[in-house]
């Protein structure tokens, strides 16, 4: 038995894609996303999170109000096996998600579960992977078989760190991509920006521990390809009506405006060297223009790749 946190769009898609073959209870604060499909009979809608149960819990709320929940009801969900199903930095802390478990239920299985997806595919039974990530092993394999579906396949890693900021870190180099294809830069400017994106992924997330093939997988490039050449993803349509000088709903949860901030703070304590992501910072914040960001980028100093 699941019981699943946040009835965003990820969430509600996991309580269906799951509830097709096992009970889940999927607790909602306000109400549940609209997928256009039903839930399935084996989920259990509630609105009372202290009737959320089961040994196994995801935790489906967006990156910056994790560490509220956690603190919350950490005497709750103590002991149990809880996955995050966010992708970020906490602006608070620094910290991903798995940490923020540790540190709010130390007794409890921190894992997090990321990479190539978007809510509707899952939802619809469309063939999906993703990376379930956790330092214990034994209990990583349980989970894999849990949370694995017909149509959601898990590959399971001991890397928390590496899965971790591949998904954080692929939101800002989404927004960046938006960017370029909003202001007309054109095909070439966006698969440029992607993989000198995803050189910058690799710099800091190695300097924080991670392995260099969990950055080549799918919370890593996979994810990164998905977002950045897909409208579907909100962080690039974010960056998509940031380059066309547009609008953009603030309703609209976008992870990685605050990730952007997080990591250009963290990059500055390791000294390393992350422009692109400096500049999306920048330009979210209103900083500097799209022109002086296109200009900063274009004269750094010619090197070797």
């Amino acid at each position: 038995m699941i019981g699943i946190l946040g009835a965003g769009a990820f969430g509600t898609a996991l309580a269906v894609t799951l509830g097709r073959e096992q009970p889940v209870t999927l607790w909602a604060r306000r109400g549940v996303a609209k997928l256009e499909l039903e839930l399935p009979p084996l989920v259990r809608l509630t609105s009372d999170i202290e009737t959320v149960t089961e040994p196994t819990v995801l935790l489906a709320v967006p990156m910056q109000a994790l560490g509220g929940l956690l603190r919350e009801h950490a005497a709750q969900l103590e002991g149990r096996a809880l996955v995050a199903c966010c992708k970020g930095v906490d602006l608070a802390t620094g910290h991903g998600p798995t940490a923020l478990i540790a540190e709010a239920c130390p007794r409890a299985t921190a894992a997090i579960l990321t990479g190539p997806s978007f809510a509707a595919d899952i939802a619809r039974g469309l063939p999906t992977a993703l990376t379930l990530a956790t330092a214990d092993e034994a209990a990583g394999e349980a989970l894999q078989r849990q949370l694995s579906t017909a149509t959601l396949r898990l590959y399971r890693t001991t890397d928390t760190v590496g899965a971790e900021l591949g998904g954080a870190l692929k939101n800002v180099i989404a927004i960046a991509a938006g960017v370029v294809i909003g202001a007309g830069l054109g095909q070439s400017a966006r698969a440029a920006l992607m993989t000198r994106g995803y050189a910058e992924m690799q710099r800091l997330a190695l300097a924080l521990g991670a392995r260099a093939d969990t950055l080549a997988g799918l919370s890593g490039l996979g994810d990164l390809v998905l977002t950045c050449t897909s409208e579907q993803s909100r962080n690039f349509r974010y960056g998509q009506a940031l380059g066309a000088g547009a609008g953009f709903d603030p309703a609209v949860t976008v992870e990685g405006r605050a990730t952007a901030a997080a990591v250009v703070a963290l990059a500055a304590r390791r000294e390393i060297d992350m422009p692109i992501t400096a500049m999306a910072d920048a330009l979210i914040d209103g900083r500097v223009t799209l022109p002086q960001a296109i200009q900063t980028l274009l004269s750094r100093p010619l090197k070797q790749e």
